[in-house]
Protein backbone atom coordinates (compact mmCIF):
# COMPACT_ATOMS: atom_id res chain seq x y z
CA UNK A 1 0.00 0.00 0.00
CA UNK A 2 2.71 2.79 0.88
CA UNK A 3 4.23 1.83 -2.78
CA UNK A 4 1.16 2.33 -4.05
CA UNK A 5 0.61 5.42 -2.64
CA UNK A 6 4.32 6.69 -3.04
CA UNK A 7 3.78 5.94 -6.91
CA UNK A 8 0.90 8.63 -7.12
CA UNK A 9 1.94 11.07 -5.08
CA UNK A 10 4.87 11.47 -7.39
CA UNK A 11 2.51 10.34 -10.18
CA UNK A 12 0.73 13.47 -9.30
CA UNK A 13 4.07 15.73 -9.02
CA UNK A 14 5.22 14.39 -12.04
CA UNK A 15 1.98 15.70 -14.29
CA UNK A 16 2.55 19.16 -12.93
CA UNK A 17 6.17 19.48 -14.14
CA UNK A 18 5.63 17.76 -17.60
CA UNK A 19 1.96 20.74 -17.76
CA UNK A 20 4.86 23.44 -16.59
CA UNK A 21 7.51 22.23 -18.86
CA UNK A 22 4.76 22.62 -22.06
CA UNK A 23 3.79 25.91 -20.49
CA UNK A 24 6.61 27.77 -19.53
CA UNK A 25 7.66 29.07 -23.10
CA UNK A 26 3.88 30.85 -23.61
CA UNK A 27 4.89 32.58 -20.25
CA UNK A 28 2.23 30.28 -17.78
CA UNK A 29 2.77 28.76 -14.29
CA UNK A 30 0.67 26.47 -12.31
CA UNK A 31 -0.74 27.93 -9.63
CA UNK A 32 -0.13 24.46 -7.62
CA UNK A 33 3.63 25.32 -7.35
CA UNK A 34 3.06 27.96 -4.89
CA UNK A 35 0.90 26.01 -2.10
CA UNK A 36 1.86 21.65 -2.59
CA UNK A 37 3.18 19.58 -0.07
CA UNK A 38 4.82 17.11 -2.66
CA UNK A 39 6.20 19.67 -4.33
CA UNK A 40 7.48 21.32 -1.46
CA UNK A 41 9.33 17.83 -0.01
CA UNK A 42 10.46 17.53 -3.69
CA UNK A 43 12.16 20.53 -3.26
CA UNK A 44 13.88 20.38 -0.45
CA UNK A 45 15.92 17.02 -2.15
CA UNK A 46 16.42 18.40 -5.71
CA UNK A 47 16.91 22.18 -5.22
CA UNK A 48 18.08 22.87 -1.75
CA UNK A 49 20.37 19.58 -1.44
CA UNK A 50 22.01 20.31 -5.14
CA UNK A 51 21.77 24.18 -5.39
CA UNK A 52 24.39 26.77 -4.08
CA UNK A 53 22.36 28.22 -1.05
CA UNK A 54 23.38 31.79 0.95
CA UNK A 55 24.28 30.78 4.55
CA UNK A 56 25.58 34.03 5.86
CA UNK A 57 28.40 36.99 5.87
CA UNK A 58 31.46 36.67 7.50
CA UNK A 59 31.24 39.82 9.08
CA UNK A 60 28.83 37.97 11.40
CA UNK A 61 31.62 35.88 12.33
CA UNK A 62 34.19 38.14 12.43
CA UNK A 63 37.13 36.34 14.99
CA UNK A 64 37.68 32.76 15.79
CA UNK A 65 34.88 30.73 17.51
CA UNK A 66 32.26 32.93 16.32
CA UNK A 67 29.18 31.39 15.26
CA UNK A 68 25.68 31.42 14.03
CA UNK A 69 23.26 29.11 13.47
CA UNK A 70 21.91 28.86 10.07
CA UNK A 71 19.97 26.45 7.40
CA UNK A 72 20.15 24.66 3.64
CA UNK A 73 16.59 23.57 3.11
CA UNK A 74 15.79 22.03 7.00
CA UNK A 75 19.33 20.97 7.87
CA UNK A 76 20.88 22.96 10.13
CA UNK A 77 24.46 24.13 10.14
CA UNK A 78 26.91 25.88 12.68
CA UNK A 79 28.20 28.77 10.84
CA UNK A 80 31.29 28.94 12.13
CA UNK A 81 35.37 30.56 11.98
CA UNK A 82 37.26 28.13 13.13
CA UNK A 83 40.44 28.48 15.66
CA UNK A 84 42.68 28.90 12.31
CA UNK A 85 40.36 31.45 11.40
CA UNK A 86 39.02 28.93 8.38
CA UNK A 87 34.89 29.70 8.11
CA UNK A 88 33.16 26.25 8.13
CA UNK A 89 29.82 25.20 7.58
CA UNK A 90 29.24 21.91 10.36
CA UNK A 91 26.45 19.58 10.45
CA UNK A 92 24.35 20.53 13.55
CA UNK A 93 24.45 16.92 14.71
CA UNK A 94 26.38 14.86 16.74
CA UNK A 95 27.87 11.73 15.25
CA UNK A 96 26.96 9.50 17.98
CA UNK A 97 23.25 9.68 18.26
CA UNK A 98 22.15 12.89 16.24
CA UNK A 99 21.49 15.05 18.58
CA UNK A 100 21.86 18.51 17.84
CA UNK A 101 25.34 20.06 19.74
CA UNK A 102 24.50 23.28 19.33
CA UNK A 103 21.29 25.17 20.47
CA UNK A 104 22.32 28.94 21.01
CA UNK A 105 21.77 30.87 18.05
CA UNK A 106 25.15 32.42 18.19
CA UNK A 107 27.72 33.17 20.25
CA UNK A 108 31.20 32.53 20.68
CA UNK A 109 32.63 29.16 21.70
CA UNK A 110 35.94 26.83 22.02
CA UNK A 111 34.07 23.90 20.96
CA UNK A 112 30.60 22.41 21.04
CA UNK A 113 29.15 19.55 23.55
CA UNK A 114 26.29 17.11 22.47
CA UNK A 115 23.98 17.48 25.46
CA UNK A 116 23.14 14.24 25.58
CA UNK A 117 26.16 12.16 26.04
CA UNK A 118 29.00 14.84 25.90
CA UNK A 119 30.78 14.06 23.09
CA UNK A 120 32.65 17.07 22.09
CA UNK A 121 34.14 18.72 19.06
CA UNK A 122 36.73 21.57 17.75
CA UNK A 123 35.30 24.33 16.07
CA UNK A 124 37.09 22.26 13.23
CA UNK A 125 34.65 19.84 13.30
CA UNK A 126 37.05 17.56 15.22
CA UNK A 127 35.90 15.15 17.28
CA UNK A 128 38.16 15.26 20.89
CA UNK A 129 36.21 14.41 23.35
CA UNK A 130 34.09 11.20 24.48
CA UNK A 131 33.24 10.53 28.23
CA UNK A 132 34.09 7.01 29.14
CA UNK A 133 36.32 6.73 25.88
CA UNK A 134 38.54 4.14 27.38
CA UNK A 135 35.98 1.82 29.11
CA UNK A 136 33.26 2.16 26.04
CA UNK A 137 35.41 3.43 23.30
CA UNK A 138 38.66 1.69 23.39
CA UNK A 139 38.84 1.03 19.59
CA UNK A 140 37.21 3.96 18.42
CA UNK A 141 39.23 6.02 16.08
CA UNK A 142 38.12 9.92 16.65
CA UNK A 143 39.21 10.84 13.38
CA UNK A 144 36.31 8.94 11.65
CA UNK A 145 33.48 10.53 13.87
CA UNK A 146 34.38 14.70 13.20
CA UNK A 147 31.10 16.39 12.39
CA UNK A 148 29.87 16.40 8.78
CA UNK A 149 30.46 19.52 7.07
CA UNK A 150 29.08 20.73 3.92
CA UNK A 151 30.97 19.45 0.65
CA UNK A 152 30.83 22.96 -0.84
CA UNK A 153 31.37 26.54 0.68
CA UNK A 154 32.47 29.83 -1.33
CA UNK A 155 32.98 32.96 -0.06
CA UNK A 156 32.96 36.18 -2.44
CA UNK A 157 33.02 39.46 -0.92
CA UNK A 158 32.36 38.50 2.24
CA UNK A 159 28.97 36.46 0.97
CA UNK A 160 28.77 32.77 1.69
CA UNK A 161 26.91 29.82 0.06
CA UNK A 162 26.89 26.64 0.11
CA UNK A 163 26.19 23.46 -1.72
CA UNK A 164 25.53 19.90 -0.40
CA UNK A 165 26.01 18.18 -3.58
CA UNK A 166 29.87 17.24 -3.94
CA UNK A 167 29.21 16.62 -7.33
CA UNK A 168 27.84 19.91 -8.17
CA UNK A 169 29.56 22.40 -10.54
CA UNK A 170 31.53 24.80 -8.47
CA UNK A 171 30.05 28.49 -7.50
CA UNK A 172 31.55 30.13 -9.85
CA UNK A 173 30.81 28.33 -12.37
CA UNK A 174 26.85 28.09 -10.89
CA UNK A 175 27.39 32.31 -11.08
CA UNK A 176 27.94 32.33 -14.63
CA UNK A 177 27.34 35.66 -15.67
CA UNK A 178 25.75 36.51 -12.61
CA UNK A 179 29.49 37.15 -11.08
CA UNK A 180 29.54 40.09 -13.22
CA UNK A 181 26.63 41.72 -11.38
CA UNK A 182 27.90 40.19 -7.53
CA UNK A 183 31.19 42.08 -8.02
CA UNK A 184 29.61 45.41 -9.60
CA UNK A 185 27.31 45.50 -6.36
CA UNK A 186 29.33 44.38 -3.82
CA UNK A 187 33.31 44.65 -4.94
CA UNK A 188 33.78 48.21 -5.95
CA UNK A 189 36.05 49.12 -2.82
CA UNK A 190 38.22 47.17 -0.48
CA UNK A 191 36.89 47.51 2.95
CA UNK A 192 33.13 46.46 1.52
CA UNK A 193 29.59 45.93 3.82
CA UNK A 194 28.86 44.33 7.13
CA UNK A 195 25.94 43.06 8.48
CA UNK A 196 24.56 45.48 10.84
CA UNK A 197 23.00 43.53 13.69
CA UNK A 198 21.62 39.85 13.35
CA UNK A 199 19.19 38.95 11.08
CA UNK A 200 15.61 39.89 11.43
CA UNK A 201 13.63 36.93 11.23
CA UNK A 202 9.43 36.23 11.19
CA UNK A 203 7.39 33.55 9.83
CA UNK A 204 4.44 34.10 7.29
CA UNK A 205 2.03 31.82 5.62
CA UNK A 206 3.35 31.90 1.94
CA UNK A 207 5.70 30.02 -0.54
CA UNK A 208 9.31 30.90 -0.34
CA UNK A 209 9.37 31.86 -4.31
CA UNK A 210 7.25 34.47 -4.18
CA UNK A 211 9.66 36.44 -2.24
CA UNK A 212 12.37 35.24 -4.29
CA UNK A 213 10.56 35.73 -7.55
CA UNK A 214 9.77 39.52 -6.37
CA UNK A 215 13.17 40.72 -5.63
CA UNK A 216 14.22 39.13 -9.06
CA UNK A 217 12.62 42.21 -10.48
CA UNK A 218 8.96 42.86 -10.34
CA UNK A 219 8.90 46.11 -10.40
CA UNK A 220 5.27 46.17 -11.75
CA UNK A 221 3.78 45.64 -7.93
CA UNK A 222 5.31 48.43 -6.95
CA UNK A 223 3.01 50.86 -8.65
CA UNK A 224 -0.41 49.44 -7.09
CA UNK A 225 0.87 48.20 -3.95
CA UNK A 226 3.57 50.49 -2.82
CA UNK A 227 2.33 53.56 -4.55
CA UNK A 228 1.34 54.98 -1.17
CA UNK A 229 4.85 55.26 -0.48
CA UNK A 230 5.36 57.39 -3.84
CA UNK A 231 3.03 59.69 -2.49
CA UNK A 232 4.75 60.20 0.60
CA UNK A 233 7.94 60.93 -0.84
CA UNK A 234 9.73 57.74 0.32
CA UNK A 235 10.82 56.61 -2.45
CA UNK A 236 12.94 59.03 -5.28
CA UNK A 237 11.74 57.62 -8.63
CA UNK A 238 7.90 58.65 -9.75
CA UNK A 239 5.66 55.49 -10.68
CA UNK A 240 6.53 56.42 -14.34
CA UNK A 241 10.42 56.40 -13.86
CA UNK A 242 10.42 53.17 -11.73
CA UNK A 243 9.38 51.44 -14.63
CA UNK A 244 12.06 52.99 -16.79
CA UNK A 245 14.93 50.56 -16.15
CA UNK A 246 16.15 46.74 -17.63
CA UNK A 247 15.56 43.41 -16.63
CA UNK A 248 18.89 41.58 -16.80
CA UNK A 249 19.04 37.64 -16.91
CA UNK A 250 22.41 36.73 -16.31
CA UNK A 251 21.51 32.65 -16.82
CA UNK A 252 21.04 30.32 -14.56
CA UNK A 253 17.77 31.21 -12.71
CA UNK A 254 19.71 34.20 -11.46
CA UNK A 255 17.97 37.91 -12.21
CA UNK A 256 17.56 41.59 -11.67
CA UNK A 257 16.70 44.61 -12.05
CA UNK A 258 18.69 48.10 -12.83
CA UNK A 259 17.12 51.74 -12.58
CA UNK A 260 19.92 53.42 -14.87
CA UNK A 261 19.83 57.34 -15.91
CA UNK A 262 19.24 56.88 -19.84
CA UNK A 263 21.27 60.02 -20.76
CA UNK A 264 25.45 58.94 -19.63
CA UNK A 265 25.93 62.57 -18.85
CA UNK A 266 22.55 63.11 -16.51
CA UNK A 267 23.80 64.93 -13.55
CA UNK A 268 21.36 63.49 -11.17
CA UNK A 269 21.66 60.87 -8.82
CA UNK A 270 25.21 58.54 -9.34
CA UNK A 271 26.09 55.06 -7.62
CA UNK A 272 22.74 54.48 -5.92
CA UNK A 273 22.26 58.19 -4.65
CA UNK A 274 25.20 56.84 -2.22
CA UNK A 275 27.25 60.18 -0.56
CA UNK A 276 30.69 61.00 -1.66
CA UNK A 277 32.35 59.65 1.71
CA UNK A 278 31.20 56.49 0.15
CA UNK A 279 31.41 57.22 -3.69
CA UNK A 280 35.24 57.83 -2.60
CA UNK A 281 36.35 54.64 -1.58
CA UNK A 282 35.29 53.18 -4.64
CA UNK A 283 38.07 52.19 -7.04
CA UNK A 284 37.34 51.55 -11.02
CA UNK A 285 40.44 49.41 -11.37
CA UNK A 286 38.58 46.55 -9.56
CA UNK A 287 36.10 46.76 -12.26
CA UNK A 288 35.87 46.72 -16.11
CA UNK A 289 34.89 49.87 -17.68
CA UNK A 290 31.96 48.88 -18.24
CA UNK A 291 31.29 47.83 -15.01
CA UNK A 292 32.34 51.02 -13.64
CA UNK A 293 29.95 52.93 -15.77
CA UNK A 294 27.10 50.86 -14.82
CA UNK A 295 27.67 51.70 -11.35
CA UNK A 296 27.86 55.25 -11.61
CA UNK A 297 24.44 55.69 -13.78
CA UNK A 298 22.69 53.12 -11.08
CA UNK A 299 19.56 54.56 -9.07
CA UNK A 300 18.49 51.24 -7.73
CA UNK A 301 18.94 47.73 -7.90
CA UNK A 302 17.91 44.52 -6.89
CA UNK A 303 18.11 41.19 -7.98
CA UNK A 304 17.99 37.13 -6.56
CA UNK A 305 20.46 34.40 -6.88
CA UNK A 306 18.47 31.41 -7.67
CA UNK A 307 17.43 30.48 -4.95
CA UNK A 308 16.48 31.92 -2.22
CA UNK A 309 19.41 34.70 -2.21
CA UNK A 310 17.85 38.60 -2.72
CA UNK A 311 19.31 42.03 -2.28
CA UNK A 312 18.39 45.58 -2.95
CA UNK A 313 20.31 48.81 -3.08
CA UNK A 314 17.51 52.24 -3.07
CA UNK A 315 17.03 55.55 -1.56
CA UNK A 316 14.34 55.57 0.70
CA UNK A 317 13.51 57.73 4.05
CA UNK A 318 11.73 56.99 7.26
CA UNK A 319 10.06 60.72 7.33
CA UNK A 320 10.90 62.22 3.91
CA UNK A 321 9.55 65.80 5.14
CA UNK A 322 12.37 65.81 8.17
CA UNK A 323 14.85 62.76 6.90
CA UNK A 324 16.66 62.97 3.07
CA UNK A 325 16.62 59.77 1.41
CA UNK A 326 19.56 57.46 2.09
CA UNK A 327 20.67 54.58 0.29
CA UNK A 328 20.84 51.01 1.93
CA UNK A 329 21.76 47.60 1.16
CA UNK A 330 19.11 45.21 2.46
CA UNK A 331 19.51 41.07 2.13
CA UNK A 332 17.33 38.14 2.35
CA UNK A 333 17.26 34.11 2.67
CA UNK A 334 13.88 33.01 1.95
CA UNK A 335 13.51 30.03 4.20
CA UNK A 336 11.25 27.05 3.26
CA UNK A 337 9.44 25.86 5.99
CA UNK A 338 6.69 24.39 4.17
CA UNK A 339 4.42 24.71 1.67
CA UNK A 340 2.52 27.78 2.25
CA UNK A 341 5.13 28.41 5.17
CA UNK A 342 8.26 30.87 4.69
CA UNK A 343 10.86 31.77 7.04
CA UNK A 344 12.33 35.38 5.95
CA UNK A 345 15.93 36.11 7.32
CA UNK A 346 16.90 39.57 6.46
CA UNK A 347 19.62 41.76 6.93
CA UNK A 348 20.92 45.25 6.90
CA UNK A 349 24.38 45.96 5.29
CA UNK A 350 26.27 49.31 5.81
CA UNK A 351 29.80 50.48 4.16
CA UNK A 352 32.67 49.42 6.04
CA UNK A 353 35.07 52.35 6.81
CA UNK A 354 32.23 55.22 7.05
CA UNK A 355 31.28 57.70 9.14
CA UNK A 356 28.72 56.90 12.45
CA UNK A 357 26.41 59.19 10.91
CA UNK A 358 26.19 57.38 7.84
CA UNK A 359 26.03 54.34 8.71
CA UNK A 360 23.29 54.96 11.13
CA UNK A 361 20.97 56.90 8.66
CA UNK A 362 21.75 53.55 6.13
CA UNK A 363 20.39 51.32 8.76
CA UNK A 364 17.38 52.97 9.46
CA UNK A 365 16.36 53.15 6.04
CA UNK A 366 17.01 49.80 5.44
CA UNK A 367 14.97 49.00 8.69
CA UNK A 368 11.92 51.36 8.14
CA UNK A 369 11.48 50.54 4.35
CA UNK A 370 11.95 46.45 4.94
CA UNK A 371 11.73 43.98 7.71
CA UNK A 372 8.62 42.70 9.81
CA UNK A 373 8.27 46.73 10.84
CA UNK A 374 9.04 47.55 7.40
CA UNK A 375 6.46 49.52 5.28
CA UNK A 376 7.31 47.49 1.73
CA UNK A 377 7.30 44.42 3.74
CA UNK A 378 3.99 45.25 5.19
CA UNK A 379 2.45 45.77 1.87
CA UNK A 380 3.65 42.77 0.14
CA UNK A 381 2.75 40.11 2.97
CA UNK A 382 -1.07 40.12 1.99
CA UNK A 383 -0.43 39.52 -1.55
CA UNK A 384 1.73 36.68 -0.82
CA UNK A 385 0.04 35.00 1.80
CA UNK A 386 -3.29 34.50 -0.78
CA UNK A 387 -1.18 33.46 -3.19
CA UNK A 388 -0.25 30.18 -1.40
CA UNK A 389 -4.10 30.29 0.33
CA UNK A 390 -5.47 30.58 -3.39
CA UNK A 391 -2.46 27.65 -4.71
CA UNK A 392 -3.80 24.90 -1.94
CA UNK A 393 -7.20 25.27 -3.15
CA UNK A 394 -9.27 22.76 -5.00
CA UNK A 395 -10.93 24.71 -7.67
CA UNK A 396 -8.33 27.26 -8.58
CA UNK A 397 -5.14 25.45 -7.08
CA UNK A 398 -5.44 21.81 -7.20
CA UNK A 399 -7.46 22.05 -10.83
CA UNK A 400 -5.14 23.16 -12.88
CA UNK A 401 -5.06 26.74 -13.26
CA UNK A 402 -2.27 28.88 -14.62
CA UNK A 403 -0.60 31.86 -13.46
CA UNK A 404 -0.15 34.68 -15.81
CA UNK A 405 3.83 35.73 -16.59
CA UNK A 406 3.04 36.38 -20.10
CA UNK A 407 4.15 40.79 -19.24
CA UNK A 408 6.49 41.43 -22.65
CA UNK A 409 6.29 38.55 -24.42
CA UNK A 410 3.68 40.30 -27.06
CA UNK A 411 5.62 41.24 -30.22
CA UNK A 412 3.73 44.50 -29.68
CA UNK A 413 4.69 44.86 -25.89
CA UNK A 414 7.18 48.27 -25.53
CA UNK A 415 9.76 45.66 -23.49
CA UNK A 416 12.29 45.46 -26.15
CA UNK A 417 15.73 43.17 -26.00
CA UNK A 418 18.59 45.69 -25.57
CA UNK A 419 21.12 44.98 -28.38
CA UNK A 420 24.19 47.07 -26.29
CA UNK A 421 23.63 46.11 -23.06
CA UNK A 422 27.36 45.72 -21.26
CA UNK A 423 27.00 42.89 -18.87
CA UNK A 424 26.43 39.17 -19.22
CA UNK A 425 22.97 37.80 -20.10
CA UNK A 426 19.94 39.38 -21.65
CA UNK A 427 18.81 43.06 -21.23
CA UNK A 428 15.30 44.07 -21.51
CA UNK A 429 14.10 47.63 -21.70
CA UNK A 430 11.83 48.94 -20.12
CA UNK A 431 10.60 47.10 -16.91
CA UNK A 432 7.37 46.28 -18.45
CA UNK A 433 8.38 42.51 -18.51
CA UNK A 434 8.31 39.17 -16.52
CA UNK A 435 11.15 37.14 -18.52
CA UNK A 436 12.67 37.57 -15.35
CA UNK A 437 10.54 34.94 -13.17
CA UNK A 438 10.29 33.08 -16.31
CA UNK A 439 14.21 33.30 -16.08
CA UNK A 440 13.80 31.71 -12.05
CA UNK A 441 10.76 29.40 -12.71
CA UNK A 442 12.70 27.67 -15.95
CA UNK A 443 15.57 26.64 -13.67
CA UNK A 444 13.32 25.85 -10.76
CA UNK A 445 11.47 23.19 -13.51
CA UNK A 446 15.35 21.78 -14.35
CA UNK A 447 16.29 21.34 -10.67
CA UNK A 448 12.44 19.77 -10.25
CA UNK A 449 12.62 17.45 -13.88
CA UNK A 450 16.70 15.79 -13.12
CA UNK A 451 16.41 12.71 -11.21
Amino acid sequence: MAVTHERRRLGRVDAVLREMGESLPQGLVPARIFNDPDIHELELERIFARAWVFVGHESEIPRPGDFALRYVGNDSFIFVRDERGQVRLLLNSCRHRGTQVCRAEQGRAAHFTCPYHGWTYRTTGELTGVPAYEEGFPALDRREWSLLQAPQVASLHGFVFACLDPDAPSFDEYLGGMKWYFDLMFGLNDAGLEVAGPPQRWVMNANWKSGAENLAGDNYHTTVVHKSLFQIGMLHLSPLANMTGYHVQPGNGHALSFAVAADPADPGPQFWGLPAEVVRTFRPDKLSVEQYELARRARNTMGTVFPNFSFIRTPSSPDPERVPLTTFNRIWQWQPRGPDTVEVWSWVMVYRDTSPEFRERSYTAGRSSFGPGGLFDQDDTMPWQTIARSAGTVFFGKAGAKLNYQMGLAEASISRLETDWPGPGTAYFPRHDERYALELYTKWHEYMTRE
